[in-house]
């Protein structure tokens, strides 16, 4: 039905993959490209008119970088958010934790299966957030400051700063820490009722009582705020998980 279709922008300074992710995302019965940039101020105005229901941004582009563009369309400081999903390669770790600061949504590898990619758009475009694990996992331990901060329940509420969460504003449960421990692992709703032999739905109310504890606005922003708290191990080698 016409009413249910995922309306993506696609931004991207490389015409061949502009041209590849719309094949992929046209392919699928329920998206449709309804637009195009070259640059980061090309998509931010095309976004901001349209307002698709995802931005698909590359992170280099010209005249303005889609660091730079999540934070106009999906930053702390924006009314009314954009859902934006970034696209990038393993490289480019430190400005990918960026993006997810400026209010991304979530993020893959650009050479990554088109399922990765369609399901990620379709988790945006639904208010939620996938994160390929194998990018995930690596960035955030890479850019955790340090490995020796109390555990997060505690540690004193504090206010939610400009960029992200920053503390809690009440203490986290032993159960609910569990479930961030999990999410910053990169593991789905249904992966995390699995390990810890719950329900779904008790996931999904930890998740929202976490999120408001922190004054996040979603996984991601829990997933790095665990990371930068030292509440994860660091992964394996081979960046399972």
């Amino acid at each position: 039905m016409p009413d249910m279709t995922i309306q993506v922008l696609i931004a991207d300074d490389q015409e061949m993959v502009r041209a590849a992710f719309r094949m992929i995302l046209d392919s699928q019965p329920d998206m449709r490209v309804v637009a195009q940039a070259a640059n980061g101020v090309e998509a931010v105005e095309q976004a901001r008119g349209l307002r698709p229901d995802v931005c698909l941004l590359d992170i280099r582009m010209p005249e303005l970088d889609g660091l730079e563009a999540t934070r106009l369309l999906a930053g702390p400081d924006v009314p009314d958010p954009l859902n934006v999903l970034i696209a990038t390669t393993f490289d480019l770790d430190e400005y990918v934790y960026r993006a997810l600061r400026n209010g991304a949504s979530g993020f893959l590898l650009k050479d990554g299966a088109p399922g990765l990619l369609t399901e990620a758009v379709r988790a945006a475009a639904s208010g939620n957030s996938l994160i390929s694990p194998s990018v995930t996992v690596r960035l955030l331990a890479h850019m955790a400051p340090q490995r020796d901060r109390p555990v997060p329940s505690e540690t004193r509420p504090a206010r939610r700063g400009r960029s992200g969460p920053k503390d809690l504003i009440e203490p986290l449960t032993q159960r609910e820490i569990e479930v961030v421990r999990r999410v910053a692992r990169g593991r789905t709703n249904e992966e995390v009722a699995a390990e810890l032999h719950v329900t779904l739905s008790t996931v999904k109310t930890h998740l929202g009582n976490v999120q408001r504890k922190l004054a996040a606005r979603n996984r991601v922003e829990i997933a790095a705020w665990a990371w930068e708290h030292g509440m994860v191990d660091e992964p394996s080698p081979n960046g399972g998980r």
